[in-house]
């Protein structure tokens, strides 16, 4: 499987650490291009009219189709919003069409938006699993319901789910498609109207979001705006809380959802997204713990303490999500030009310098580390808080490096560079003579990607179509075509 490329400086290199396939029969320079785009094509094709359902995707499919999952089994009647699925295939053909300008992949894209469109809850999100079946969509209270009259959810499910990019991938799709099609779908320009709307009802009064959100409106009373504080005591078990409802930096739901903020105010260019993306920078400066640990919380409680969530996440300072708040407070500085964004880090990268974990082979972090004493926490099989490192359940990361050295070199860039020169450096137009060489440079992996691809459009590893794979060779694909053609791609991700 290919690592998804990164455009640095306009040019397009694949990511390092994935062995690239043995290529098939080799074919001459001026081959390769006409047999990339037919074999963008016909995988497009088969995934648009072969495995989906009305325009939505699910994780993976056996050979047969008979097996579907997303992160769990899934039905023939549903589709996945978590990535890698239905919004990461939509973006995947629309930066087909956008490198080729074929209708057909715009059509997909499009299939996909509305897909999410028809499964858009009342709450405005999205839950993990879209369903399709006339009978079993009874079991969500939808936008479209609240739209005919219909506006007590009673018992049906209507909870947006923040967690693991997923109500936020399916927005960051309806804004692309939206601006593409100049708005004038109603069915994907509604569906982002009110997706932005119940966004900035679900923020809390503090600027943080929720895990998860049911639609109901935040009491402010009940949600003071407090700074980040040690509580005196936390229990070492468990307590198994409803944790949905903390102020939640977990899997990067805040970061995720102030990317769809900024990139819907340089979209829509209104004020209201932008101020929610800095209440949401604001938050992250309450959020803040004291010395001797000024970093960053998993989640916090309603006292704006670190909190328990799930069994295997304690209250504690993090490693992990911490990395992903410096790097937003940098893009937050650098798309309002607001120092105050910038004050959090220098002794948040102070406390990661002497959090490292001691040993050879790269740096590493915890995952967790306890309140006050700094000490690395860590989890037995049986999920018994120890502060060792010997009998790691396997399913969660609870050591790795985490980004954190990367997210440093980020901030120092910035800061030694400066903003204007820094956006300058990283968002200049490079020119098509550029392009075309870095098309050239992909060469080798374009011819992989192809020999891989079998006649019925299918990249199959171990028995399974694997919408992950489908997602990267296809950008790769469209990547290298736009390439040829002097075109720069927008990227995947969202750039401050």
């Amino acid at each position: 499987m290919l690592s998804r490329r990164e455009w640095i400086g306009g040019a397009a290199a694949l990511a390092a650490g994935w062995t690239v396939p043995a290529a098939g029969a080799a074919q001459g320079a001026d081959e390769l291009p006409a047999s990339a785009r037919e074999g963008l094509r016909r995988a497009a094709r088969y995934f648009r009219t072969t495995i989906s359902v009305e325009g939505a995707y699910l994780w993976s499919y056996s050979e047969d189709l008979k097996t579907r999952r997303g992160e769990e089994v899934a039905t023939a009647s549903q589709g996945w919003v978590q990535p890698p699925g239905t919004p990461s295939v939509g973006l995947a053909f629309l930066q087909a069409y956008q490198a080729t300008g074929e209708k057909d992949f715009l059509d997909y894209a499009r299939d996909a938006g509305r897909a999410l469109a028809r499964t858009q809850l009342a709450s405005g999100g999205w839950d993990y699993r879209i369903e399709f079946d006339p009978a079993a969509r009874g079991q969500w209270h939808y936008r479209t319901d609240v739209e005919k009259g219909d506006t007590a959810s009673g018992r049906r499910r209507n909870v947006s789910t923040f967690d693991d990019n997923n109500s936020q991938s399916a927005m960051r799709l309806l804004l692309r498609l939206n601006r593409v099609l100049d708005g004038k779908d109603p069915e994907i320009h509604t569906a982002l109207d009110y997706g932005l709307k119940k966004l900035l009802e679900a923020q809390y009064p503090n600027g943080a979001w929720p895990q998860r959100w049911d639609g109901k409106p935040h009491d402010p009373a009940t949600h003071p705006v407090l700074k980040a504080r040690y509580p005196e005591t936390w229990p070492r078990l468990w307590p198994n809380v409803d944790y949905k409802g903390y102020y939640t930096f977990n899997d990067n739901a805040i970061r995720d959802v102030i990317h769809v903020m900024l990139e819907a105010h340089r979209t829509l260019k209104r004020d209201e997204y932008l101020n929610a993306a800095r209440r949401g920078g604001e938050f992250m400066l309450l959020a803040q713990l004291p010395e001797p640990q000024p970093t960053w919380a998993q989640q916090y409680n309603l006292q704006m303490e670190p909190s328990w969530a799930r069994k295997f996440e304690p209250a504690s300072v993090t490693g992990g999500e911490s990395v992903g708040v410096i790097r937003t407070l940098v893009d937050l500085y650098l798309y309002t030009g607001e120092d105050r964004f910038l004050k959090p880090i220098p002794p948040a990268l102070e406390w990661f310098r002497r959090s490292r974990l001691p040993g050879d082979g790269g740096p590493r972090w915890a995952r967790f580390y306890e309140l006050r004493t700094n000490r690395p926490l860590y989890f037995t099989r049986q999920y018994e808080l120890v502060y060792t490192d010997t009998d790691l359940p396997t399913h969660y990361s609870f050591q790795r490096d985490y980004g954190a050295d990367r997210a440093a070199a980020y901030y120092e860039a910035v800061r030694s560079t400066g903003r204007e020169a820094y956006q300058a450096r990283t968002h200049a137009t490079p020119t098509a003579e550029r392009r075309r060489a870095a098309g050239r440079e992909m060469e080798t992996q374009v011819r992989a990607v192809l020999a891989a691809l079998d006649t019925q459009g299918r990249w199959l590893e171990k028995g399974l179509i694997r919408a992950e794979t489908f997602n990267k060779n296809a950008e790769l694909l469209a990547d290298y075509l736009a390439a040829l053609a002097g075109k720069a791609l927008p990227p995947s991700d969202f750039r401050p």
